[in-house]
């Protein structure tokens, strides 16, 4: 078996994931697809993006930027808060008791955040109460009480003694004598118990108030400007709590001058405002309380921008080849972004062919990119290695998600079959009434579909507004090779002279091809429905 080129060895050893990298790395690794800067603001902000979309790197590189210019920057990873009974089991204690317990950790992470931020620099205490202050925010969420009844009970018991007693004595001696005694003795013992029984459970109690002073305490104690809190992974969250928790940082955190706050999420799993029994509204408004409008889902498809999602993705894998390599271990003539395609594809077909199959996911691009890699050994990537990866990656990995969900996968058949058959094109049509729907978003989520333009106005139905959607590429080699054969192949010779074959049905956005490509979900669920007789 022969050797593997040093380039497909390299793209094989790529991390998929942010927190395999260290600090450094994150920084040096780095590509702005344009949210870098709209981050680093001090408006409280949720950033939006499915999985795998570089959220993680994004508020990575973020905390290591202002980090060096003298601020804090705490970034904790919502998915190590709480424990599993204790935080995930709706079993286990009420909603609020739960988010009580989530709030406790969350804040003892943050106060040793801050202790570890002091101790490696020392010059960041500007009050010598510090620990005294860091006590304080202890104290405020550590508080704890027993619901339930209180019985109280006396006892109360007395006892009594009394002894009396005389004598006389006569002697009769030489010297006659009389003597006479009289004693008496008396004692009296008492004793109170105050017994007092509680029965009820231990509960959490937090006075926002309270640790809402001791923060504003703690960080007038500090030299930093801004104290940066970064909630990683705000979706892992169980969604009956993720209210508390946003209630408590509306009310604790978010007016607090030293504190940003930034989230990063999942819209489709994310619930930061609900109504209780009592019908009150608890958690924070998207957009008075907090900005919500950046999304990494739709800032590297291919067809929206050809030219920047090229660019991105190139700079993406030549950064991770790159990155703290000194000039022994460097790929030989890999110097700029550009030999990325020259040493490791076999054409700029191929690797267009990457970024189209990625769908704007750097951790799909990464995942495809190695598989097709592992396929070419000492050879390039080319277009069928694409394609049979991206079929790959489909089964392996988002397909698992539509098995658990039999309708969302019927939807995604039902797509192929009724909505795009026999047109040139991969995408269609969804009335904007219609976005909020669960099966499509349950597809959306699972990255088997993607949007590629919002608010577009078709000619066909005149005063109405659609958003454009996508097939997933993966999905769609997976299903038409398996549903519908291919219909040709395209021979094609590469830069290096060699010839291979390329399928024809991956076809690139177009808008005039699906102009009647219109998903009427509507039909589609009363089919599902069932027949009665």
């Amino acid at each position: 078996m022969t050797g593997m080129a040093p380039v497909n060895r390299a793209i094989t050893k790529i991390p998929s994931r942010a927190e395999k990298r260290g600090t450094v790395e994150l920084r040096d690794t780095f590509v702005d697809s344009g949210v870098a800067e709209q981050l680093d603001t001090v408006d409280h902000q949720v950033l939006y993006g499915r999985r795998g979309t570089g959220k993680t790197h994004a508020v990575s590189y973020l905390v290591a930027e202002i980090g060096n210019r003298g601020d804090i920057g705490l970034n904790i990873d919502l998915r190590t808060v709480g424990s599993l009974d204790g935080v995930s089991d709706p079993d286990s204690a009420s909603a609020p008791q739960r988010a009580a317990r989530l709030l406790v950790d969350l804040l003892g992470q943050v106060r040793d955040g801050l202790l570890d931020a002091v101790l490696e620099d020392e010059e960041l205490i500007e009050d010598a109460s510090f620990v005294d202050k860091l006590d304080g925010l202890l104290a405020s969420i550590t508080d704890v009480r027993v619901a339930g009844d209180v019985e109280v009970s006396v006892e109360a018991e007395r006892k009594d003694s009394t002894k009396d007693g005389a004598s006389l004595k006569a002697s009769f001696t030489p010297k006659p004598g009389l003597e006479v005694g009289l004693n008496a003795e008396s004692a009296r013992e008492g004793r109170n118990l105050l017994r007092e029984t509680r029965r009820g459970a231990e509960r959490l109690t937090l006075n926002f108030s309270d640790v809402a002073r001791a923060l504003r305490e703690l960080a007038r104690t500090l030299s930093s400007r801004r104290i940066w809190l970064i909630l990683d992974e705000w979706s892992s969250v169980p969604r009956d709590i993720q209210p508390y928790l946003a209630e408590f940082l509306k009310r604790c955190v978010l007016p607090l001058t030293p504190f940003i706050v930034k989230i990063t999420a999942i819209e489709q799993q994310s619930t930061f405002r609900t109504m209780t029994s009592q019908e009150t509204f608890i958690g924070f408004e998207l957009g008075a309380d907090i900005g919500a409008n950046l999304t990494l889902d739709d800032f590297m498809v291919y067809e929206k921008n050809e030219a920047r999602a090229r660019d991105f993705f190139a700079d993406l894998f030549f950064k991770h080849l790159t990155s703290g390599a000194d000039d022994g271990k460097q790929i030989e003539g890999l110097d700029e972004p550009a030999d990325l395609i020259r040493l490791g594809f076999t054409d700029t077909r191929a690797f267009d062919e990457l970024v189209k199959a990625a769908e704007g996911v750097p951790r799909d691009a990464i995942y495809i990119a190695a598989h097709a890699a592992m396929q070419a050994r000492d050879g390039k990537i080319s277009v069928p290695l694409i394609r049979d990866s991206a079929r790959n990656w489909f089964q392996t990995d988002k397909a698992r998600a539509l098995r658990s969900q039999p309708q969302a996968d019927g939807l995604l058949k039902w797509i192929i079959e009724n909505v795009i058959r026999g047109k040139k094109a991969r995408a269609f049509l969804v009335n904007e009434r219609d976005a909020d729907n669960r099966l499509l978003l349950s597809l959306f989520d699972a990255r088997v579909l993607h949007i590629a333009r919002r608010g577009y106005s078709a000619q066909d139905h005149p005063g109405e507004r659609f958003d454009v959607w996508i097939i997933d590429y993966g999905a769609y080699v997976d299903r038409i090779n398996t549903i519908y054969a291919p219909q040709g192949l395209l021979p094609f010779d590469n830069l290096d002279g060699e010839q291979g074959y390329v399928d024809l049905d991956v076809p690139v956005q177009d808008l005039r091809a699906i102009r009647r490509a219109v998903l009427d979900i509507a039909e589609f669920e009363a089919r599902q429905l069932p027949r009665t007789t």
